[in-house]
């Protein structure tokens, strides 16, 4: 089959088309979508265009629409319930309202039904979320609803008026940052905000009550969000070393990372993981931040500063970052034999890798052999590593390729992994290199022994046979397969009358279990 690069191709022709073939092209496709898809399109035009520099804007409702959707309103909270499509409508009549800045019936119309759905006085007939019925941005609306609140209030009783306005809509908006999206929401400049700010940090300095110290509120998040606008870093820096807080900490260095400014942040990251010692998840979030800031700065104490990582806060995700770092095969393995003089016997996949990396292969055999046979899925268990880089070894080839191994080691991976891996592409992050490119620098595969061969043939099966054992003494029907495959591989890795037997010994003492014979029929034959 011929493969397309479609990502190129689309973005080629896209290119290709003028403004009026564009417009031709929605025209024609807009009939060919459910009825929510077209909506959201033609809601995203509109809002894309009411934003625009041609000055063009919706048409505002009229008195006699505003009042329908009021008298609406009303009539819903009286009985419970409102079609969603009714909701949609009514709500689209407050975001025209909006977006020709028509603020007063903007806060009529969305005034009179956010509050409700909020509250969840209006039941729209669905066993889902209020968004997942509703075609219109719930959260852009609650938003709107805040800024025409902002731009209709009196300069002096603005901050009181936003604060209040959040308070009737928060729980269907997005208010952890209210400055930043009120901002991005709004369709001019916001009037008087300098003179605003000011304002809104008093407010929130009065309503935080510093008992609640140990509790992050939104009173918390909204002053880091002010002082970081009125005062930048330094006032961020203040604020964390006042309160002690780690989210006042992060915050202050997150600011100078937007700013690339990466000798303070350095200096920042230091400080922030000395004084949140007693959190360790917070302390190797500062450390990587220390390791991040010496790379952008070209500094050569890079690798130390990723060893300390590790050491202090070891997850495998900073072992492959230590690791990594390495150029060279003997620089590689001396700091895997540094690794194992810490003797990490708690985090065996950790202790896995570097066994790998030393070339000891029977050492990481019995670590298979002796792991759990229940407990594939948390993220220190050795199986989802060990296992198919034997496979690898013992069928006479390289470890999987990089592609390959991560869709195999993703399976399970620990906190700061999945933060890594879901976090914002743009953001600055410490590059992880894959296991397999740490296994090929340190030349795992050449020159494989005998011994070695048997050791991790043992090895694995004694992992099939815990794997076999565990689910079944469990009844963890759903992991049934994954054991018969790991008792088929070893089998394919040594055929010959000796594997027959050990499976035909495996099949007899579970022959109590169809379910699982079933499994051994379907994986055997493959």
């Amino acid at each position: 089959m011929c493969r397309l690069n479609t990502t190129v191709d689309f973005e080629e022709a896209l290119g290709e088309l003028g403004a009026d073939a564009l417009r031709g092209l929605i025209r024609a496709i807009l009939p060919e979508l459910d009825e929510r898809a077209r909506r959201r399109i033609i809601d995203a035009i509109v809002q894309r265009a009411a934003r625009s520099d041609s000055g063009w804007a919706p048409a505002r409702p009229t008195p006699d629409a505003a009042s329908r959707v009021v008298k609406f309103a009303e009539i819903a909270r009286r009985n419970g319930y409102a079609e969603p499509s009714e909701v949609d409508a009514a709500l689209r009549e407050g975001v025209n309202a909006f977006l020709a800045k028509d603020y007063g019936s903007a806060c009529d119309l969305f005034g009179a039904l956010l509050p409700l759905l909020a509250e969840g006085e209006i039941d729209l007939g669905q066993d889902e979320l209020v968004d997942d019925v509703l075609d219109v941005d719930l959260a852009e609306c609650a938003t709107a609803y805040v800024v025409a609140r902002y731009m209709t209030a009196e300069p002096s009783q603005r901050a009181t008026v936003v604060r209040a306005a959040i308070g009737e809509v928060d729980s269907v908006g997005l208010f952890w940052e209210p400055l930043r999206e009120m901002e991005r929401v709004a369709v001019e400049p916001l009037a008087g905000f300098d003179e605003f700010l000011p304002r809104w940090r008093t407010l929130i300095e009065a309503h935080r009550d510093e008992r609640e110290r140990d509790w992050l509120t939104n009173d918390d998040r909204w002053l880091r969000e002010v002082i970081g606008r009125t005062e930048g870093a330094g006032g961020l820096a203040k604020l964390a070393r006042t309160t002690g807080r780690t989210e006042d900490f992060r915050a202050w260095c997150e600011l100078l990372v937007a700013a690339k400014d990466w000798k303070a942040a350095l200096a920042a990251y230091r400080e922030s993981a000395d004084t949140v010692a007693d959190d360790a998840y917070a302390r190797g979030e500062f450390l990587d931040g220390i390791g991040l800031a010496a790379r952008e700065l070209g500094r050569k104490d890079l690798p130390a500063h990723l060893e300390r990582a590790w050491r202090e806060a070891p997850t495998l995700l900073r072992l492959r970052r230590w690791f990594g770092a390495a150029k060279t095969k003997s620089v590689l393995r001396k700091r895997a034999a540094r690794a194992l003089e810490g003797r990490p016997s708690k985090a065996p996949r950790q202790l896995a890798l570097i066994y790998l990396v030393l070339g000891d292969l029977a050492s990481a055999a019995q670590l298979l052999a002796r792991a759990p046979g229940l407990g594939w899925s948390q993220a220190e268990h050795p199986g989802h590593l060990l296992f198919p880089i034997f496979q690898q070894l013992l069928g006479g080839a390289e470890p999987p390729a990089p592609n390959r191994f991560a869709a195999i080691s993703a399976r399970d991976t620990d906190v700061d992994e999945m933060d890594w891996i879901l976090g914002d592409e743009d953001s600055m992050r410490l590059d992880a290199p894959e296991i397999t490119d740490i296994l090929h620098l340190a030349g795992i595969a050449q020159g494989v022994t005998e011994k070695a061969r048997t050791a991790m043939l043992r090895g694995l099966r004694k992992a099939a046979e815990k794997r076999v054992a565990g689910v079944t003494k469990k009844q963890r029907r759903r992991y049934y397969a994954h054991a018969a495959e790991l008792v088929a591989i070893c089998v394919a890795l040594d055929p010959g009358p000796k594997a027959a037997n050990w499976v035909a010994g495996i099949r007899e003492t579970y022959s109590r279990y169809p379910a699982m014979q079933r499994e051994f029929d379907d994986h055997l034959r493959a």
